[in-house]
C-alpha cells in the first residue's frame, strides 16, 4: 500500500475531527496558520489538504468569510460518507438512510433474482435462515449477523447484476456494524427470521412480484424496528 502524503494525512485528520463532531455542519474550520502549526507542516500543505476536502464537497470556501463544513448530504466522497456513517455522531440519520438505500437496491435485486436464482442458491438461503434461527435460540449475535449478511449477499449475487454487487461491496463494514446494533434486540431477531423465511419462499416460487414485496416488507419492518426498538429506546 502506498504511503500517504502529508497532504493526505492532514486531510484525513481534519476529516476525522469533522466526523467526530468537533466541526459540525455549518461550522467554520481553523485557518491555514492554526492548522499548519497543529500538524507541523507548511501552509501550502494545509492549503492542498483543504482543497482535497473542498473537491469532495466536504468543505466549502466562502471568500472573505472562511471555510465551512457542508452537510453530509452534500458530500461527494463515498469513502468519507461511509466513514461518517460508521464512526460519526449522527448515527440515527445514517442508520435510517442506510435502510432507505438498501430498500431501493435490494427490492429490485430480489425481483431480478426470482427469475435467475438456482436450486442450490435457494437451498443456501434456507440454510442461512436455519443458522439465524439457531443463533437466535442460543443468543449468538455474531453468528446471527453473519447468517443475515450471507442471506442478503446470496440474493444480490443471484440477481446477476454486476453493478448491484459492486455498489454494495463498500457498504459491508457499515452494514455489519448496523446489523450488530439492531440484531442485539431479540424481538428484532424474531422479526428478521420470519421475514427471511418469507423472502426465501417467495424466491423459491420464482415469482418476481411476490419476491419484491417480500423484500420490501422486510425493509419496512427493519425501519420500524430501528425507529421503535433501537432509536426510541435511547
Amino acid at each position: 500500500m502506498a504511503r500517504k502524503s502529508l497532504v493526505d494525512v492532514v486531510a484525513d485528520e481534519l476529516l476525522d475531527r469533522i466526523i467526530a463532531g468537533e466541526f459540525p455542519p455549518g461550522a467554520s474550520v481553523p485557518g491555514e496558520l492554526e492548522l499548519s502549526a497543529k500538524h507541523e507542516v507548511s501552509r501550502m500543505t494545509v492549503r492542498e489538504a483543504m482543497k482535497t476536502l473542498e473537491a469532495q464537497r466536504i468543505l466549502s470556501v466562502e471568500r472573505g468569510r472562511g471555510t465551512f463544513v457542508n452537510p453530509l448530504n452534500r458530500w461527494a466522497s463515498l469513502e468519507a460518507v461511509l466513514r461518517a456513517a460508521s464512526e460519526g455522531k449522527n448515527e440515527a440519520d445514517a442508520s435510517v438512510q442506510l435502510i432507505e438505500l438498501r430498500r431501493m437496491l435490494e427490492t429490485g435485486a430480489c425481483e431480478l433474482a426470482a427469475g435467475r436464482i438456482g436450486d442450490a442458491e435457494i437451498q443456501a438461503l434456507y440454510e442461512c435462515v436455519a443458522a439465524m434461527r439457531a443463533a437466535h435460540e442460543v443468543n449468538d449475535l455474531p453468528a446471527f449477523v453473519e447468517a443475515d449478511l450471507a442471506f442478503h449477499d446470496l440474493i444480490l449475487h443471484a440477481s446477476e447484476n454486476v453493478f448491484v454487487a459492486v455498489l454494495f461491496e463498500p457498504l459491508h463494514r457499515v452494514l455489519a456494524k448496523r446489523r450488530a446494533e439492531t440484531s442485539a434486540v431479540p424481538e428484532i431477531q424474531a422479526h428478521a427470521i420470519a421475514h427471511h423465511q418469507n423472502i426465501a419462499e417467495a424466491l423459491e416460487s420464482r415469482d418476481p412480484s411476490r419476491s419484491r414485496v417480500a423484500m420490501d416488507n422486510h425493509m419496512q419492518q427493519t425501519l420500524d424496528d430501528l425507529k421503535n426498538l433501537v432509536l426510541g429506546a435511547r
